[in-house]
C-alpha cells in the first residue's frame, strides 16, 4: 500500500515539475517578445523622426507652379519659332 502512495506522490511531483517548466518557457517567450517590442518601438521613434526630416527637406518649392508655367510658355515659343523658321 505504501508503494502505491509513493507512486501517486511521485506522479504529482513530476506533473508539478513539468508544469513549472512549461510556465518558465512561456515566461521566457513573453519576455523575449516584450524585449523585441521595446526595440521595435525605439526604432519606430527613430524612423518617425527621420521621416519628419525627410518631409521637411522635400517640401514643395515655393513658386514651382510659376516656374512650370514659364517653362511651358518658353516651350510653346520655341515651337512657334521653329515652325516659323522651317515653314511648317
Amino acid at each position: 500500500m505504501n508503494f502505491l502512495l509513493a507512486a501517486d506522490t511521485t506522479s504529482w511531483y513530476i506533473g508539478l515539475a513539468l508544469g513549472l517548466v512549461v510556465v518558465a518557457v512561456a515566461a521566457g517567450i513573453v519576455i523575449a517578445i516584450l524585449v523585441l517590442a521595446a526595440r521595435i518601438d525605439s526604432q519606430a521613434k527613430t524612423a518617425v523622426g527621420a521621416v519628419e526630416t525627410l518631409r521637411a527637406q522635400t517640401d514643395e518649392l515655393g513658386g514651382i507652379a510659376r516656374v512650370n508655367d514659364s517653362g511651358v510658355r518658353i516651350l510653346h515659343s520655341a515651337r512657334a519659332l521653329r515652325k516659323a523658321a522651317v515653314g511648317r
